[in-house]
């Protein structure tokens, strides 16, 4: 039978591992997308989950080596939802030594006034959330905001907008916002969710559950992700290839005249 030190460095290997993979997924990321550059002052959002943690993790890991100099502060909305544990983020940052802020914006009495009893809020909440967060980065000076969302993040709203929104269209890994003013990127766009939920737990985060307005999580989504587990039961490694794949669009094969001159086209004759 092993010993408990044999098993220790059992796991300590492991979680290493681990670490390394994430860290290289994100560098991988940061590079291919050219996410973060010299002189960035990039926003962190940390919504108390596994997610946004590990973001968070790993962006000061790689800072540590980076080749090139760059801020990162990090930033929880306070949305004023009964029950949450307002303490839990500023002690956990504070033992970071790095710039954050705790920003309190009261958008759950704006949201339960405007949405019906018994209907999601999550939508409008997002907005709402969104508008908080570019005004903030702004008063900052931060020029990037990372937001916390991973591979399979992305591979369910393809299908979501797949299945219910008639578009081929998923969450992109950067993208400029509305106002020219920022560019949102996502650090986590390699990372597989089941990879950020060990390395939470191991990491033992303090994690606040995201369900304290009492709303339900958005239902198609839900559907969509049991959809995907299912199939990563059955053919592990298809979230994988369907990511893969939308790395390799072909617009001449789809059906969008926007895309490829379809009525241009004509034989070499």
């Amino acid at each position: 039978m092993p010993s408990s030190e044999s098993m220790l460095q059992k796991h300590s290997a492991s979680f290493n591992r681990l670490k390394k993979r994430l860290e290289r997924q994100v560098g991988k990321a940061i590079a291919d997308f050219n996410m973060i550059e010299a002189g960035d002052r990039v926003l962190a959002c940390l919504s108390g989950g596994k997610d946004s943690y590990t973001m968070l993790d790993i962006l000061l890991s790689l800072r540590k080596r980076a080749p090139i100099d760059f801020d990162i502060i990090a930033m929880n909305l306070d949305q004023k939802q009964p029950g949450f544990p307002e303490h839990v983020l500023p002690e956990y940052l504070a033992t970071l030594g790095i710039e954050y802020h705790i920003v309190e914006e009261d958008t759950y009495s704006v949201v339960k006034e405007k949405i019906p009893e018994g209907k999601t809020t999550c939508s409008m909440c997002s907005r709402l959330r969104r508008g908080v967060i570019y005004r903030v980065a702004k008063e900052l000076g931060a020029n990037k905001i990372a937001l916390g969302h991973h591979r399979d993040d992305m591979v369910q709203t393809l299908f979501l907008n797949l299945f219910f929104g008639g578009r081929l269209k998923a969450m992109p890994p950067k993208l400029r916002t509305d106002d020219g003013r920022h560019l949102v990127i996502r650090p986590l766009a390699y990372c597989a969710e089941n990879d950020i939920i060990r390395y939470a737990n191991r990491r033992q985060f303090p994690v606040i559950p995201c369900n304290l307005c009492g709303s339900q999580d958005n239902l198609q989504r839900q559907h969509i992700k049991q959809l995907l587990l299912d199939w990563e039961k059955e053919h592990p490694g298809r979230t994988e290839t369907i990511f893969h794949a939308m790395q390799n669009v072909v617009p001449s094969h789809l059906a969008d005249g926007g895309l490829f001159d379809f009525k241009g086209l004509t034989t070499d004759n």
